[in-house]
């Protein structure tokens, strides 16, 4: 148990969980460290203001804070005073406060510049702020509203866009082994199919000499015709097992006709106790179908609806047309499919029957879906009271 669970698999989903997670982890250190070492900076910027307003600074280390000012840092600033009346600002698009002054405000007070006061607003809301104080006179106060640097947004988006990343590779990974997949089953499904038809081949082929002989020794006994019919059955079965894997042609049937061919030989089959009926407002309903392979899965989805009614009920074969499409529904009385089975009935392996292996609906969407470029479904269930299968073809 311990062994299936801990395969390749996991073990590299945890590998990539613990990556990421650590990416994650250590890109939250760097965002908490520098949103630190900003607002060490904003403060510096605010006390060296202060140094540069006083006049009784005029060392040699006055002359430097000018240029501490305005290239320390890069973050965007905005001062005010205690009642947050704008004041001044840095390190803002100087274009967008341009747009922000109003057509009509000759003075540009700040206070009604759209921009600046937006841009108040969000730092104010993300509650970025330094207060200063004036060491002589306690009751007077400025604020400086800061926002984010560039670099502090980059490394705080970084683990998103590196989840994107992540995501995106880990979807085109299991699109690559999903179409990998297909492909080797694809090759298994045509191979199986193509060895099938082979081996059926030698034995068909020699039981239509016998045939012959039979009809010319006994051509008067009423087994021969039968013995004939269920060699042509053979041939019939071998022939389509050798179309699965290649191309097959198709060719502009009536629908109508291939399907009540298909209840006839069913119905011989099937019992007194079961009733067939096939609607239909149109007697010629055409689209291009392989002949062989489309009567396979009329023939698999009354089969599967017989079995699933145990030898009595009804079955309905409905055809309907549009302009671009033909419509054939398949109801059965039987037992139906539960919820947690609908999703399984077409792979391959999976039947609720003690014989069988579980192969005829996967094969049957097989030749629609890939074959036919249609749709084979379940269009409704409902235990107890049966099943309608769908197919949607071209026209």
């Amino acid at each position: 148990m311990f062994q299936q669970v801990l395969n390749w698999r996991t073990l590299l989903a945890l590998l990539a969980i613990l990556i990421v997670s650590g990416t994650v982890w250590y890109s939250s250190y760097l965002a908490k460290k520098i949103k630190e070492d900003e607002r060490q900076k904003v403060e510096l910027w605010v006390e060296a203001g202060t140094y540069l307003l006083n006049p009784a600074n005029t060392d040699m280390e006055a002359m430097r804070v000018p240029s501490l000012v305005t290239t320390h840092n890069k973050i965007p600033i905005i001062e005010t005073t205690e009642k947050d009346s704008i004041m001044q600002w840095v390190h803002l698009d100087s274009a967008k406060v341009e747009e922000g002054w109003r057509s009509d405000d000759k003075v540009k007070d700040p206070n009604k510049n759209s921009f600046l006061l937006d841009k108040l607003d969000e730092f104010r809301s993300a509650k970025l702020r330094v207060e200063w104080t004036d060491p002589k006179d306690s009751t007077k106060r400025n604020r400086y509203y800061y926002g984010e640097s560039q670099l502090f947004k980059e490394v705080r988006y970084y683990p998103l866009v590196q989840l994107f990343i992540v995501g995106l590779f880990i979807f085109i990974t299991i699109q690559a082994i999903r179409t990998s997949y297909r492909s080797t089953q694809n090759g298994v499904w045509a191979g199986m199919a193509k060895e099938t038809a082979h081996q059926l081949g030698t034995p068909v082929s020699s039981l239509e000499g016998w045939v012959e002989i039979l009809k010319e020794t006994h051509g008067d006994e009423d087994f021969v015709p039968e013995i004939e019919k269920d060699v042509n059955r053979l041939r019939l079965v071998s022939d389509r097992f050798g179309k699965i894997g290649s191309t097959p042609q198709l060719d502009e049937k009536n629908v109508v006709g291939q399907v009540r061919g298909m209840v006839d030989y069913v119905q011989k089959r099937a019992g007194g106790k079961v009733s067939f009926a096939v609607q239909t407002k149109d007697e010629d309903v055409r689209a291009k179908i392989s002949a062989p392979l489309f009567d396979w899965v009329i023939e698999n989805l009354l089969k599967n609806a017989l079995d699933a009614m145990e030898g009595k009920g009804k079955i309905t074969v409905a055809i309907n047309q549009s302009p671009t499409d033909v419509t054939i529904d398949v109801t059965d009385t039987g037992k139906g499919i539960s919820r947690q089975n609908i999703g399984k009935v077409f792979k391959p392996g999976f039947t609720t029957k003690k014989r069988g292996w579980g192969l005829g609906l996967s094969l049957s969407k097989r030749i629609i879906d890939q074959y036919h470029k249609g749709s084979l479904t379940v269009k409704h269930s409902e235990v107890g009271k049966g099943t309608t299968f769908r197919i949607v073809l071209k026209k």
